[in-house]
């Protein structure tokens, strides 16, 4: 049985999820953006019963504590929060396993603990460079001031829905909506759950999305310095030197084919969507490219297994953003032969 739980931790409280009784090696999974660790309780439920999963709620979602976001230290009060929640439970090194933008959280921890990683396993991650405003397989910024990334690429009526707790999907930009038409490729069978947990959501400048900066470069904003979209800004959140760390524990990175949202043709790329014609006044390709951020992940991955790192790859074809809930058996073989073969 799933059940969460409260733990305080020297930086915050956070809620977690765990099966109750459940021993072994410690497999931490960790969620995405605009959404909680009921995300992972699919994957709980199957995993084999020598391995303990746990699946905590980052700050500002779900039910852990809702301290605000300092965006300029990138993913580090995320990845900082997961070292506190893993030295509470006084666990010793973990599983580590990262979900769109808990890609992100774990590739931070990784980079700055790596003793503590027994196995990394990156999901649909986003990119190593953050999501918008960069270029090329190395990153490069399309903009000094990260023009194109941050808070201001959210959909304002996105936003104002999910802080209104809409549960319909009468416009395209509900929570509902998005998770049937963005998350996953094909509307989920039984999708309220996931949908309660997008709209636990903590909606603020402190939170999601965050705050918004002008800019004199399209498409007119840059990323602040407060909240979840922030963060995520490559002004804020780059790791192009993973291949440093010691030791190397093996990383596996298991993504869908029609993923919609982490993509080197992402429809939540204001780039790519300017290229498509629907932001207006794209200055064009050579001034402001699409993000691959497929490519960008390969090639942090590529630096990585070249200085000494065991690197495996899994593409679930035909699956969207969410392979773990849309394939779960496929999911499920490729997450076990990570952990066995740590």
């Amino acid at each position: 049985m799933i059940a969460d739980r409260l733990i305080a931790t020297d930086r915050l409280t956070v809620n977690y999820a765990e099966i109750e009784g459940r021993t072994g090696e410690p497999v931490v999974l960790v969620h995405g953006n605009v959404s909680s660790g009921v995300f992972w309780h699919p994957t709980m439920a199957e995993l084999p019963a020598r391995y303990r999963p746990l699946a905590p709620d980052l700050r500002g979602f779900g039910g852990t504590e809702p301290l605000p976001v300092d965006a300029t230290r990138g993913l580090r009060d995320h990845s900082e929060d997961l070292l506190s929640f893993l030295a509470a439970l006084a666990l010793g090194p973990v599983h580590l396993v990262g979900w769109s933008m808990g890609g992100g959280v774990v590739l931070q921890l990784l980079r700055d603990r790596p003793e503590l990683v027994r196995s990394l396993t990156l999901v649909n991650p986003v990119s190593p460079y953050g999501f918008g405003g960069t270029r090329g397989a190395d990153g490069r910024l399309n903009s000094p001031d990260g023009a194109g990334s941050g808070a201001g690429g959210a959909a304002p009526e996105f936003v104002r829905l999910l802080r209104e707790g809409e549960l319909g999907a009468g416009s395209p930009f509900a929570p509902r909506s998005v998770l049937d038409t963005a998350y996953v490729s094909r509307p989920l069978a039984e999708p309220d759950r996931y949908l309660a947990a997008m709209l636990a959501t903590r909606v603020g400048e402190d939170h999601y999305p965050g705050d918004v900066r002008p800019s004199d470069t399209w498409p007119g904003f840059g990323p602040g310095d407060r909240g979840v979209l922030n963060s995520l800004a490559p002004t804020h959140f780059r790791i192009d030197d993973l291949e440093l760390v010691e030791p190397k524990p093996p990383i596996r990175w298991i993504r869908g084919s029609a993923d919609v949202i982490v993509s080197d043709t992402s429809l939540f790329d204001l780039a790519h969507l300017g290229a498509l014609g629907a932001v207006p006044g794209w200055p064009g390709a050579d001034t402001c490219p699409a993000q691959p951020m497929v490519a960008q992940t390969r090639a942090v991955l590529e630096r990585y297994a070249a200085a000494g790192g065991r690197v495996g790859e899994t593409v679930i074809e035909g699956a969207g953003h969410s392979v773990q809930l849309e394939r779960p058996k496929e999911f499920l073989a490729a997450l076990v032969e990570t952990l066995d073969g740590a």
